[in-house]
Parts: structure tokens; sequence; C-alpha cells
């Protein structure tokens, strides 16, 4: 489902957003109206009325940036409660794979995944509500990958998922076929799987 959004600037101009539902409940991609010229471009990344007007309602706390190399995976990741976190994902330089997993045990979706590639040049944006987790994988030499969140970090509720999970089963290699050649955190070696998760009880 594709809705379009349109607002005016103070130059008169006007400046649409293109927000598309996909088939996990809650998680949107934004697609921003880019105005370029020989001097360059313009465009807005992110109104808090547009965004509230499409069943967006997001209240910046934080404004995060990695800068990753071809090969990183970096995920997944999330915060439990009370310090789970929303988030506004874009890829600012290169081009990512970029996936959300509902981790809602209350959804009919709850296991599976959405991905999404985002790049500089398309500049797309992804919208991840709380109750997700969210990973990335690095396709280009380099990436940063900027992200906006609506909670603050907490080191103490910090958690994830094993990238490679059986049961979520992400097609990591249908995108980046030298899978053997990714490069993760310790940590990200290390996390459970999905069902050992549940039975900690640290899904949402």
């Amino acid at each position: 489902m594709v809705v379009e959004a349109n607002f005016q600037n103070g130059l008169g101009d006007f400046m649409p957003f293109t927000f598309e539902k996909t088939e996990l409940e809650g998680v949107v991609l934004i697609k921003p109206k880019v105005f370029g010229d020989e001097r360059g471009y313009f465009m807005e990344a992110f109104n808090a009325f547009d965004f509230e007007e499409n069943g967006i309602n997001f209240s910046v706390v934080q404004f995060n940036e990695s800068l990753s190399k071809k090969g990183v995976l970096r995920g997944i990741h999330y915060q439990l409660e009370p310090y789970a976190q929303a988030k506004i994902v874009r890829c600012a330089e290169g081009k990512i794979f970029d996936v959300a997993v509902d981790l809602r045990k209350s959804s009919k979706t709850f296991g599976k995944w959405v991905g999404f590639v985002l790049s500089e040049e398309e500049k797309n944006m992804v919208y991840i509500p709380r109750g997700f987790g969210h990973a990335f994988l690095v396709l280009s030499e380099r990436a940063k990958v900027q992200y906006l969140v609506d909670n603050k970090y907490m080191p103490s509720h910090e958690f994830g998922i094993m990238w490679n999970d059986k049961d979520i089963s992400i097609d990591w290699q249908k995108v980046f076929p030298e899978i053997n050649n990714l490069i993760l955190s310790e940590k990200d070696k290390n996390w459970p799987t999905l069902k050992e998760a549940i039975d900690l009880g640290k899904v949402f």
C-alpha cells in the first residue's frame, strides 16, 4: 500500500514523502522527494508533522551514526522494555541491506522479517517500530548509516538474536554471495537463537 503525503516548505515548493506499508505491520519504507540541480540536491529527511499524519508518531531522543566496511553485519539488535526503541534508518553513504524482524509474540508475523536495500543514491529510509529487531549488512566498500531513535540507549536492556537463526532464516546470501566473508563483532557472533530468547523471556 502506498500513501503519498505533500507538504509545503517556506519557499513554496511542494515536497512529497511516499510511505509504503510492508507485510510486517508497523514497518514503513519512506521515500523522500529529492530536488536536485547543478549545485547538488535538497531533501527533507524527517518531518514530524508529515510523519504523524501518516501514522508514524516519533519523538527523536538520539541521533546515531556508524561507519562500516564491506561485509560488516551488525545485528540482530534491540532493547527490551521499558527501553525499547523505534528507529528511522537511512544510508547516508554507500549501500546496505537493512532488515527488520518482528519480535512481538502477539503478532501474526512473529519471527518474520522484511529487508530493503538502502543507498545514498536512492535516499530511502525505513521506519522500524518498537517490538522489532534490527540488522544491516554493508554491500558497498563502506557505508555510513544514520538512524534516529525514540528512546535512550540502555546497556542493561540491550539484547540480540543470532544473525543466521534458522527459524528466522534471513536470506543474506541473496544480496551478499560472499557469505563466508562476513565481518561480525564477538557479541554478534554469540547472541542466542530466537527459541532461546523466547525461553529467556527476552522478546516482546
